[in-house]
């Protein structure tokens, strides 16, 4: 993001028939401009926006437009390549500004792409950062198009007619519904901007070479051989053809405007060759050059943005789409992928090429592909909602080792995950693979429990290698969801059993032993010898039909979620001729439950058998491959059948005093840091947390005032001593702990002072705390991935034993309960062994409220609360730190180009 002038953000953005847009605010040297937008436009749309038809109110809307910035006022303008389109304006004209007047301005030839509701948009997001609570707007009642644009924004709009007019109130709530209609709307846009990148009709490869070996010939090759369906082209200024394709000097000698110009020039090149792409018209580029140092990435995207084009790579394998009347292969991958159903999307070539060639092999095939290389453009979300639309994606797979707005990404994946799979190779687990991920992307490195809690919430199924992803693919690809994690085990070999039950237990499923009913009616098929346990061993005399009967009834057995057969060649069936694999395969394929198979002897980690009814029946070599598989899919079934979770609303927050407390803070400490005791407890005050009471001294005669106040029943308090820059208390031996009398807290106050004299600005004294359980609550604000709410163990040992589970911002009442209950000390909370639980209501609205105050404030960077003193009778913090740092508010919904 750059900007045009001091905390005037300059963004791109799509229009509803995905063409780019600059959004930024009016400037001084707009007047001119501004009045010549307004004198092109129609009498009846002047007279709309007016109410009169008159030329004078051009120069008055210029000038107002153009006016000194002050508070309560905001002009942006939608322009593309540098003609202003759109522009609207908020003012509180005055009032106590929580109430401002909105006008709306389109170019003539602009109306229905969504400039209008684009510029509202941000005007919402820039009004809400001000404190505005709603939006007002006069119109004539026959401006149909501003009044649909209102209506549609997605926000409660009141309507009051008088005469001829009519007047909106439009309230600015950030409701569900209105980040769904925004959403909704940049799906569509999304998907309209791709269309020349996934379904070009014309297409140039710029820099393909005349001899073997370069990666612009490979290309070209790959889409002439792949025989691609639309127009294609290269540029070369020495060749008049190229492998029989015709060749031309520069992209602006095309005979037709490519949709789609793949760039294979060298990296000093790749700037000046993307802006002729732009003057030509080009509406997409690849870049597959690697190398790009700051300055050419930054002239590059400059190109595109100023272009309207969307862009993949740098530094990347390419692009596919296997629609049959397309055939789009612009890779230079060794082998064209085969055509199915699964989207790929990856950041690295070599795991993209894996995961064609595995996809292939399989069977699966592929949709589209995309290699998003440096990925300064075209995102995993991008392609999520691509696959969503396309009507042939019924498995995404994903490789992304950075991401550019989570926030979003998870509201795209939460949605998308319900229709269809989603899988990801959790890259950067490590911190040398952060470093490598960094290294390779320049992406942010980010934190392994951040990242699981995106995907967690998200739904979305995290794998830890190409080969897991797939395996799982395998699954759920071919066998329906399981109910739940239940797996009863059936085999020829009781050793092979012992591990895939190893394997099974480990992986985190459940192997039930049969019941008695089951027991009786599987005796009944199998052959003498045979147990009735589970695993089920069928022994090595089984036949072929006799596994068939004993597969069929396991599965119909209610206690039973998914079987999992495990088979080794016997010389008993070769002998009798019996196919053991066919007693699996040989009936339907999709059956109401998932069935795997085991074999050992299996040269592929995973295959998928072809079964008798056109299906297909996963069979994996290794027995911890079947169980990741099993428990991926089982996981992915309990995470469709949970309710849609909602961020509960609270009372007794002050959101307006919590953030007058940060900006003064952030005054006097510009460069930010911790809170002094009084005013983190005045922040958690702003939103209700429960604390311990408290009570700050200065001196020895302020500590013994201050004990006498809090003392409770049996007279104990507790003294921490307070400096700058002070983090653990309890390791610099500055608590004093079970204080009886006015002498032990003059005693203690003595020595504080003498032990840590030039640092001690005070003390903190609290009554002594009951007995509980002690607990961790904090909040980590990620530069990427914004707020991370952390729960678990506390105390004194809770950096040591890291007992804790994370869930991104804001909670909904679900991650509320998963965040308590993910912990292993989670049987402490619940009661376990007859003692009466904690409050568990109480710890559940503590997180919200720590939640909340992380998501309105992105200025606190970090919060702990430790400990959190957990009983049965309420919960409290009985210490608390908080840090602020000095950060711009940003709008994580806000349509945006990054």
């Amino acid at each position: 993001m750059t900007h045009d002038a001091p905390g005037r953000p300059m963004v791109h953005a799509l229009l509803a028939d995905g063409s780019t847009v600059c959004i930024r605010g009016v400037r001084p040297d707009d007047h001119d401009q501004l009045r010549g937008f307004y004198e092109e436009m129609s009498p009846e749309n002047l007279r709309l926006r007016f109410f009169s038809a008159s030329r004078r109110s051009a120069e008055l809307a210029a000038d107002r437009a153009c006016a000194s910035p002050h508070p309560g006022h905001r002009a942006l303008v939608a322009e593309t390549q540098g003609r202003i389109i759109g522009l609207a304006e908020y003012d509180t004209a005055g009032g106590d500004g929580t109430e401002a007047e909105i006008s709306i301005a389109v170019s003539d030839a602009l109306h229905h792409r969504g400039v209008g509701t684009l510029l509202t948009e941000h005007l919402v997001s820039a009004a809400r950062a001000e404190g505005i609570t709603d939006f007002t707007a006069e119109a004539l009642s026959e401006n149909h198009e501003v009044l649909r644009l209102f209506a549609d924004l997605g926000l409660h709009t009141a309507r009051h007619f008088d005469g001829p007019e009519v007047r909106c109130t439009i309230a600015l709530d950030e409701s569900d519904s209105y980040l769904t209609a925004v959403e909704e709307r940049g799906r569509a846009a999304d998907v309209a901007s791709l269309q020349p990148l996934l379904r070009p009709q014309v297409v140039a490869v710029v820099g393909a070479g005349r001899r073997p070996g370069s990666v612009g010939r490979a290309v070209l090759h790959h889409l002439r051989a792949g025989r691609y369906a639309g127009r294609l082209f290269a540029v070369n200024p020495a060749a008049d053809a190229i492998l029989g394709v015709p060749a031309y000097p520069s992209v602006s000698a095309l005979p037709v405007t490519p949709d789609l110009a793949v760039l294979a020039v060298p990296a000093a090149a790749v700037p000046g060759t993307a802006e002729e792409c732009g003057k030509a018209g080009v509406r997409a580029l690849l870049v597959v050059t690697a190398g790009l140092d700051a300055d050419q990435a930054r002239a590059l995207l400059t190109a595109c943005r100023a272009g309207g084009m969307r862009l993949v790579g740098p530094n990347c394998l390419g692009v596919g789409n296997t629609e049959p009347d397309l055939r789009l292969d612009a890779t230079f991958a060794a082998d064209h992928p085969r055509p199915g159903t699964a989207g790929v999307a990856v950041q690295s070539g070599g795991v993209g090429i894996a995961l064609l060639d595995g996809l292939s092999r399989l069977g699966i095939g592929v949709s589209t592909f995309a290699s998003l290389g440096d990925k300064y453009d075209v995102s995993g979300n991008d392609m999520l909602q691509w696959w969503e639309s396309d009507g042939r994606t019924d498995l995404a797979l994903l490789h992304l080792e950075s991401f550019g707005n989570p926030r979003a990404f998870s509201r795209t994946a939460r949605r998308v995950t319900r229709r269809m799979p989603v899988l990801t190779v959790d890259a950067g687990r490590t911190d040398a693979g952060r470093r490598a991920a960094a290294s390779h992307t320049a992406a942010a490195a980010t934190r392994t429990m951040t990242r699981a809690a995106l995907f967690t919430q998200a739904g979305i199924t995290a794998t830890r290698s190409c080969g897991e992803l797939l395996e799982a693919a395998a699954l759920m690809h071919s066998q329906p969801l399981p109910a739940g994690p239940r797996v009863t085990i059936v085999t020829n070999a009781g050793g092979a059993g012992v591990l895939a039950a190893d394997a099974c237990a480990e992986a985190g499923l459940t192997l039930q032993p049969p019941s008695p009913g089951l027991v009786e009616a599987l005796r009944a098929v199998l052959p003498d010898g045979a147990t009735a346990g589970n695993p089920v061993d069928v022994t090595a005399a089984v036949t072929e039909e006799q596994l068939t009967r004993c597969v069929d009834r396991v599965m119909g057995s209610t206690a039973v979620d998914a079987v999992l057969v495990v088979l080794v060649p016997t010389a008993v069936a070769a002998a009798t001729g019996d196919d053991l694999v066919r007693a699996v395969t040989g009936g339907p394929a999709r059956r109401p439950k998932p069935v795997t198979v085991l074999r050992l002897e299996q040269a592929l980690p995973v295959e998928l058998l072809p079964a008798a009814d056109g299906g297909t029946v996963p069979a994996y070599a290794e027995p911890q491959a079947a169980a990741r598989a099993l428990a991926h899919a089982a996981r992915r079934a309990a995470w469709l059948a949970r309710p849609v979770g909602t961020v509960p609303d609270l009372d007794g927050v002050d959101g307006a005093r919590a953030h007058a407390l940060v900006e003064d803070f952030l005054d006097a400490h510009p460069e930010g840091g911790w809170l002094h005791p009084r005013e983190c407890a005045g922040l958690l005050d702003c939103y209700g947390v429960p604390q311990s009471p408290w009570a700050w001294a200065e001196t020895e005669d302020e500590a013994v005032l201050a004990a006498d106040r809090l003392r409770g029943a049996d007279g104990r308090v507790v003294m921490k001593g307070h400096w700058p820059g002070l983090l653990h208390k309890t390791a610099e031996h500055a608590v004093h702990l079970d204080l009886r009398g006015d002498q032990q807290v003059r005693a203690a106050f003595r020595d504080l002072r003498t032990r840590f004299a030039g640092l001690l600005t005070g003390v903190l004294l609290q009554p002594l705390a009951d007995r509980g359980t002690e607990l961790f609550a904090g909040v980590v604000q990620d530069e990427v991935f914004g707020p991370l709410v952390l729960f678990g163990l506390g105390g004194t040992a809770t950096e040591v034993l890291a007992d804790h589970a994370a869930r991104l911002a804001p909670l909904t009442d679900l991650d509320v309960h998963d965040l308590i209950t993910a912990p292993r000390c989670a049987p402490l909370l619940l009661g376990e062994g007859g003692a009466r639980p904690v409050d568990l209501q109480g710890l559940e609205r503590l997180l919200l409220r720590l939640s909340r105050m992380a998501s309105d404030l992105p200025q606190l960077a970090e919060a702990d609360f430790n400990p959190v003193l957990a009983t049965p009778d309420g919960v409290r913090v009985l210490d608390a730190r908080v840090r602020l740092l000095p950060r711009r508010p940003q709008d994580p919904y806000l349509r945006r180009l990054r």
